[in-house]
């Protein structure tokens, strides 16, 4: 299985492709200095407390107050109100093994035993701001790292269920015993299987002087504003996903290129080799096939193997999946039979579009009726082994009499949305435009005015690539003839995305040139 990881950079943030044997399996965005990211660690001012919900409404700066539960606050929540108290008034705590914790919160408790209006708690960005929802905070902080996750004012060791050996176990869990400093608690992750305990003490250390810089920070940082972020979405995937099975990651950018590259040599030196700087003429996305795969797989109808297809609805309370059988063979005799290849196939194809879109919540698929038990129970196994690699939390329940099979997925950020029905841009979905002849003519008049009136140098022109061929072809081509009136060579790139009569202008330093 050949694992291939994308990164394309552009001015308005990072898009994450990842392929599995050429197949898009995930795609993730990430605008650039996004705030409320998952992880990210604030100061927030409790602005309500809801003793109907057991639960208080928290100020960290965005436009609506987050929300924050008694069951989300954590046992050690007394502790870090009291060392929160004691950095802001002067004392230093980047050492906790002095550090006296207080005694744990009761897990049947209420939040005003704790809590009170206009009090200062850090807390963490639990689920991103969803729909007209704020974000979800915890104040159960913890810092994740490759191997490892800390959690200060606890001396718990947990290992990840994943790690089914017991000697494993107990030699990891012996081994951070003997590492770990005290008032810390850790959990031991999936990938700290067979690591040696220089790996994992490195791993260790680092999140050790990541909370020293939260408690330096934690004295100065002002109510409501972030003090501690996580790490950028690309670094967070490769720090959670990467293994031995990675084949390359691709990225466009030179600058982002040597920002992996540095970032793989800390955590994984040996396969820092896999990360290349995409080079090529076409956009990576386009090189790959992945951007006509996102088109493809993005709408509301999603076609699959055999003629067989998907109809995909999302409402505000949950997201519904249609399994049609299309224009597949259904004669009497072999109904059944039909169904279930249909349904296995359908199966894969669901666990692929849960992870490509992130979509989470209530999920019900509405499958192919069939009769036998063995059969359904084959489709919830097929669908069971499908969703296994799923890293999001997630509950399938066997199919019922009706067919429908409920899954609820865990939900920490928005849904992955990409629009692939375009509007047309020349006639804003009025359906009439200008005769295409004429698009020569505005594209000329507008280079006339950007090389000459703004004096612009190396542009380029985007455009179809049918528009593009038209531009470039013949002796002399309608391009060299601008080069001998302008003096200045105009950059041209097909654009397969694009609608016939669409075009755009772009500087070297690919920002848009608007009229």
């Amino acid at each position: 299985m050949v694992k291939e990881l994308l990164i394309n950079s552009t001015p308005s943030g990072v898009t994450i492709a990842l392929l599995k044997d050429k197949q898009l399996v995930e795609l993730h965005q990430e605008q650039r200095n996004k705030n409320y990211a998952v992880g990210d660690i604030y100061l927030g001012r409790i602005k309500k407390i809801m003793p109907g919900l057991n639960a208080a409404f928290v100020d960290v700066g965005y436009e609506k107050d987050a929300f924050l539960h008694y069951l989300d606050l954590g046992p050690q929540v007394r502790s870090l109100l009291k060392i929160t108290k004691e950095i802001r008034s002067g004392q230093t705590h980047n050492d906790l093994s002095n550090f006296r914790s207080e005694q744990d919160i009761n897990k049947g408790g209420k939040i005003t035993e704790v809590l009170t209006k206009n009090q200062l708690i850090p807390v963490q960005i639990a689920k991103e701001p969803i729909s007209t929802k704020g974000p979800r905070l915890s104040s159960d902080i913890s810092l994740a790292g490759r191997f490892v996750v800390l959690v200060p004012f606890s001396d718990s060791i947990s290992i990840s269920k994943k790690i089914k050996s017991s000697g494993e176990r107990t030699r990891l869990k012996k081994l951070i015993e003997s590492i770990k400093p005290k008032n810390f608690g850790v959990i031991i992750r999936t990938v700290s299987e067979n690591k040696g305990v220089a790996e994992l003490h490195a791993d260790l250390n680092e999140l050790v002087a990541k909370w020293e810089e939260f408690s330096r920070r934690l004295k100065t940082t002002e109510p409501s504003k972030k003090i501690l972020g996580e790490i950028d979405r690309t670094s967070s995937i490769l720090r959670d996903i990467l293994n031995p099975d990675f084949t390359n990651i691709h990225a466009d950018d030179s600058s982002l290129y040597e920002e992996i590259r540095s970032y793989i040599h800390n955590i994984a030196p040996e396969q820092e080799k896999i990360v290349k700087l995409y080079k090529g003429k076409d956009p990576l996305f386009e090189q790959f096939g992945v951007e006509k795969q996102i088109k493809n797989l993005f709408g509301r109808t999603v076609n699959f193997h055999g003629g067989a297809y998907l109809i995909i609805e999302h409402t505000e309370a949950l997201h519904v999946i249609d399994v049609n059988s299309g224009n597949r063979t259904n004669s009497e005799e072999n109904q059944e039979e039909n169904a279930l290849q249909v349904n296995i196939e359908a199966a894969k194809e669901i666990a692929r579009q849960l992870r490509l879109r992130d979509m989470g919540g209530i999920i019900v698929v509405d499958f192919i009726d069939m009769h036998k038990p063995t059969n359904r129970k084959a489709l919830y196994d097929e669908l069971r082994k499908e969703m296994a690699e799923d890293r999001a939390k997630h509950t399938i329940l066997p199919p019922s009499k009706f067919g429908l099979v409920q899954i609820t997925r865990q939900r920490v950020r928005p849904e992955m949305n990409i629009v692939t029905v375009e509007k047309c841009p020349t006639c804003d979905g009025t359906g009439e435009i200008k005769a295409s002849i004429t698009i020569i003519d505005d594209i000329e008049n507008n280079i006339n005015y950007i090389l000459e009136d703004q004096n612009e140098k190396g542009i380029t022109l985007c455009v179809h690539p049918y528009i593009a061929a038209y531009l470039t072809k013949g002796f002399p081509s309608l391009r060299v003839k601008w080069l001998f009136k302008h003096s200045k060579w105009v950059k041209i790139k097909p654009v397969t995305s694009y609608a016939l009569t669409e075009y755009h202008f772009f500087n070297p330093n690919e920002e848009e040139i608007s009229f």
